[in-house]
This record gives structure tokens, C-alpha cells and sequence, in this order.
């Protein structure tokens, strides 16, 4: 559940702390008081893309965190982990999205992060919907989903679409052998030039760096002598530096037998005449190990200019040439031996569509035997909505050729009228419609659902009376499987909330600013008055009904 959502700086909220509890959460107020402020908070955590004129006037930046409780982490520290985020360490979740002049950053339990990794978190932790957001509902292949999810098809789901995968992988694969019977002569010729000239090098991997370096040792090898020889003789000249440390170390001796207590002092003076001691012998060995060859050093400079025109016609570096050297040598082979390799894809190819057709007959069994108990379940949860003589079919499309769903479609048919032609859910005109069918969806499909919190922005919009208080009790049974907080201007859903909050605006020191309270008691009586449009004792008394279980 979302435990906490603060927010600062946004739009006309400039410091809101807002804890939430469980159940249905009603969001009240005036319009314009600011209700679109929270959904679009939550926009943000959702990982939608902010403009800077959603800062407070006069601020230098805006910002959003949410806490979530988590009851199971597992899925959510799957994604954490993939997006190469560290798992939670207890089952709460903080996200912080900071909107500034300049830069937006966005934050998961203080680790920055990318706007994809929170649009794709937080599709696992909210589900928004407004008047216009059914998009997901009109999809058929989110259709498709629900009805899986209500099968409880999850299981033969991945093995179709293992099963997919493979048959399209065998399929492509034969399809490029058999281009490759187009071959000219000129590519064979390209290809056997190519495989030859690489293989000719005999490269290795790990001998480019060591080539490049035996080169250049090769290449500079008369100022490596010179230069090594030159730092040894000034080590070991006369008057040079050892000799002249010689004349330190004794100075030293002379000042230790007149005041031992000097010792800890000079005490480096040794080492460091130890390790300048080391130092010419390994520069006189290495002057003595360089072998000026100038055969050498020309078969090396031979190899480098080769190693180089490779990787110029092939790639950037070794890896390159190697991996194009077998690219065009399994080109070769295919074109080469492709009547043997066509018979053989041809075999592979029918055994992944005989399994690809088992696994699909199975999931479409589960699927037709599912649809009419998940559209009864629908059509029931309608009638609670209003919709009393109201159709609702789920019929399942045989497709032509399987396809990476299944080998069959579904699309949704409501029909709100009796004797009128059902239509699919796409061909709806009415908000109020969609938006009950939308609700009616979700309570079929509710123990499926492991989204933790819903939130509902207006979807009562266009209804009245008892509809809109079936609404609020379908909303309030939802509210026992999940936390859903719904923004509503209908006091029949606001009465039936566990929580009740009122969203209002006011003017302090000439600025204005929206704040959010709980109502409970006097004053949510009251805030539900405002809500009927009138006051007087048969209002209140009727808004008290309200509240009435």
C-alpha cells in the first residue's frame, strides 16, 4: 500500500504530508481546490515526463515521495535487480522525483535512476484510472491478459510463447538459408577471400596488445638503451649519487654516535640507499636484456601493419576481424551446404509447429472455457452498476496463424441496451459507460490483480442517484482486496470511504495554496452538505443517511 506521499512545491501545494490509510480512500473538494494536483503526484511517481510549469510560482524546483509498504518484494526487487538497483532491504519502498528549472532527477531509496525503470516499477504499483484512461481496457491484447490472468493460465502462457519464440527462431533461420540460394558467384568468391586472408593472419586475441608492445619495445629499442644506460651511470659515476649518499651515510653515523635519540629520524636514509642500490642493478640487467635485431624489429613492424589493414576492411579492433572471419565462414557454409541444411531446418521447423500447436490448443481449452464464466462474472458485476438488461461476451477470434499471443484473439462486446448489437469496447462513446464497464472489469478480475493500490479519478463522472452509490460500494469491495483511493464529486461514493479527505484552497499572506485534511464526524457531515448543494436540517440529515452502513 502507499503509506505516505509528500509532496512540496507543486503547482498550488506547497508542503503536503498525506498518510493514507487502507481500504477506500475518498478525495473530496471544491473544483479547482486541487484535486488534480494529487493524481498528477502520483503521474510522477508513475514515471510520466514533468515540465518545469509544474513548479510553484516563485520555487526553484518541486518534489514528489511516495512511501510504499510492501507485502511480498520478490516481484518488485526483480525489477530493482535488472535495473542493477540493490533489492530492499524490508518491505518498504521510497520513490522521490525532484522536477527543477533545469533537470529533472528521480530517485528509488536514494539511488538515481532512469525514467524507464520507474515507468516500468511503477505499472506494478498503481493503476490510475480517469474518465479518458481506459486505453489499456480497449487493447485486445490487455483483453487477451485479463482473461488469462481470470484462467489462471500463467503456466501454459509462458510455455506458448517459449514455444513461439522457437518456431519463429527455426523459421527465420530456414528463411535465410533459402535466400541464400540467390548467392551470386561474386559473394562466394568475397567470402572465401575474406575467411582466407584472416585465417592467413593466424591472430590470436590475446596477442594484440603483446604484439603492439614487442613492436614499439623493437622500434625505440636504441633510446631504450640509451636512456637506461644514461640513469644507471648517474647512479653509479664518479661523484654520482650513490657515491655521494656514501658521504651522507657517513655524516649520519657521526650524528647517531654523538645523539642516539636522531636514530628514528634517519632511519630511511638505509632504505633508501638499499633501494637506489636495486635500482641501477635492474636498469644495468635491462639495458643488457634489449637485443637491438633490426630483422626483428621489421618482421614486428610487418605484423602491426597487417593486424591494422584488418582492421580497417574488418572492424575496429582483433575481436572484430575475428567475429566478421566467422560471420562470413558460417555465410560459406550455409550457401555451400545448403540443400543438407534445408532438409534438416525443415524437420526442426515441423517439430517446433507440432509442439507450438500442442501448446497453443492447451492454453486456447483453458481460454474458451474461462470466457463465458469471466464475462457472466462481468455481466453480474454490471447489473450491481446499473446496467440491469445490459450483454457482455468475451468471443474468442480462431487466428489464422499462431501468433505470439496464442492461436486465437478476444475483443470485449458490451451492449448497455437490450435488442441492440453488441459492440466491442473501442466503439463505446460514453465516459460514464466505459468507466463502469472499466470498474465492473477490475471487481471480476480483482483477486488477479496484484496491483496494490487503484485509484480512480472521477470515473463516477455522468452517473447519479444509485448508480453512483453502487459505484462507491463497488470501489469499497475493491477497497478489501486493495487500497483504492477514488477522487470523486459524488457524496454517495464519499460516504461509503473507510477514510474521508477534503481538498481545499486558501489565501494566506496574498499567496494562494491547496491543503489536504481528513474529515471524520461534524465535519465530514458537513463536507457532504456541500456536496448535495444546500444545507438546512433535511441536507444534514440526509447526508447523516449517508453515512448510514
Amino acid at each position: 500500500m502507499l503509506s505516505l506521499l509528500k509532496i512540496r512545491n507543486l503547482a498550488l501545494v506547497d508542503e503536503l504530508a498525506w498518510e493514507l490509510g487502507t481500504g477506500l480512500i475518498s478525495v473530496t473538494g471544491e473544483t479547482g481546490a486541487g484535486k488534480s494536483v494529487i493524481v498528477g503526484a502520483l503521474k510522477l511517481v508513475l514515471g510520466e515526463r514533468a515540465e518545469k510549469s509544474l513548479i510553484r510560482t516563485g520555487e526553484e524546483n518541486c518534489s514528489v515521495e511516495a512511501v510504499f509498504e510492501l507485502k511480498d518484494p520478490q516481484e518488485i526487487n526483480a525489477i530493482l535487480e535488472d535495473g542493477g538497483l540493490a533489492p530492499c532491504d524490508d518491505t518498504q519502498l521510497i520513490i522521490r522525483r525532484v522536477i527543477g528549472q533545469t533537470a529533472n532527477r528521480q530517485f528509488i531509496n536514494d539511488s538515481p535512476v532512469t525514467l524507464a525503470l520507474l515507468k516500468r516499477l511503477g505499472e506494478h504499483l498503481v493503476d490510475l484510472h480517469g474518465p479518458h484512461d481506459h486505453q489499456s481496457l480497449f487493447s485486445t491484447e490487455r483483453q487477451l491478459a485479463m482473461l488469462d490472468a481470470y484462467a489462471g493460465a500463467d503456466s501454459q502462457v509462458a510455455q506458448y510463447r517459449e514455444s513461439y519464440r522457437a518456431w519463429r527462431a527455426k523459421a527465420a533461420e530456414l528463411e535465410e538459408i533459402r535466400q541464400a540460394e540467390n548467392a551470386s558467384e561474386q559473394e562466394l568468391e568475397l567470402l572465401r577471400y575474406q575467411v582466407g586472408e584472416i585465417d592467413a593472419a593466424n591472430l590470436k586475441p590475446e596477442d594484440e596488445h603483446d604484439l603492439e608492445d614487442r613492436w614499439r619495445r623493437a622500434s625505440n629499442s636504441s633510446r631504450l638503451v640509451e636512456a637506461s644506460a644514461a640513469a644507471s651511470a648517474a647512479l653509479t659515476a664518479e661523484d654520482g649519487i650513490l657515491e655521494r649518499l656514501s658521504e651522507v651515510q657517513r655524516l649520519v653515523r657521526e650524528l647517531e654516535k654523538l645523539d642516539p635519540s636522531i636514530r628514528d629520524r634517519t632511519a630511511s636514509l638505509e632504505t633508501a640507499c638499499l633501494e637506489l642500490q636495486d635500482l641501477e642493478h635492474n636498469l644495468s640487467d635491462y639495458t643488457d636484456e634489449l637485443d637491438i635485431n633490426p630483422a626483428e624489429t621489421a618482421t614486428l613492424e610487418d605484423r602491426v601493419n597487417l593486424l591494422e589493414s584488418l582492421k580497417r576492411k574488418y572492424g575496429p579492433s582483433l575481436s572484430d576481424i575475428l567475429a566478421r572471419r566467422d560471420a562470413a565462414a558460417t555465410r560459406l557454409d550455409t550457401i555451400e551446404n545448403r540443400g543438407e541444411k534445408l532438409d534438416a531446418l525443415g524437420r526442426e521447423l515441423a517439430a517446433s509447429r507440432t509442439k507450438l500447436d500442442s501448446t497453443g490448443k492447451s492454453l486456447a481449452a483453458i481460454r474458451r472455457k474461462a470466457a463465458p464464466k469471466l464475462a457472466k462474472e462481468i455481466s453480474n458485476q454490471l447489473k450491481d452498476l446499473g446496467f440491469k438488461q445490459s450483454s457482455f461476451e468475451a468471443p474468442l477470434k480462431t487466428l489464422t496463424d499462431p501468433g505470439p499471443q496464442g492461436l486465437e484473439s478476444v475483443e470485449f462486446q458490451f451492449g448497455p441496451n437490450p435488442g441492440e448489437p453488441l459492440l466491442p469496447l473501442r466503439q463505446i462513446a460514453s465516459s460514464g459507460e466505459i468507466s463502469r464497464v472499466m470498474l465492473a472489469v477490475k471487481s471480476a478480475l480483482a483477486d488477479q490483480d496484484a496491483t496494490p493500490l487503484m485509484v480512480f479519478d472521477e470515473i463516477d463522472a455522468n452517473v447519479g442517484g444509485e448508480v453512483a452509490r453502487a459505484v462507491g460500494r463497488k470501489m469499497a469491495t475493491l477497497g478489501t482486496r486493495h487500497q483504492v483511493v477514488a477522487i470523486t464529486h459524488f457524496p454517495q461514493v464519499a460516504a461509503i470511504a473507510s477514510h474521508h479527505f477534503v481538498v481545499e484552497k486558501e489565501v494566506t499572506g496574498g499567496r494562494t495554496r491547496s491543503r489536504l485534511y481528513p474529515v471524520q464526524g461534524e465535519t465530514r457531515i458537513q463536507e457532504l452538505v456541500r456536496m448535495l448543494g444546500g444545507g438546512g436540517e433535511q441536507a444534514r440529515a440526509m447526508a447523516a443517511s449517508l453515512l448510514v452502513p
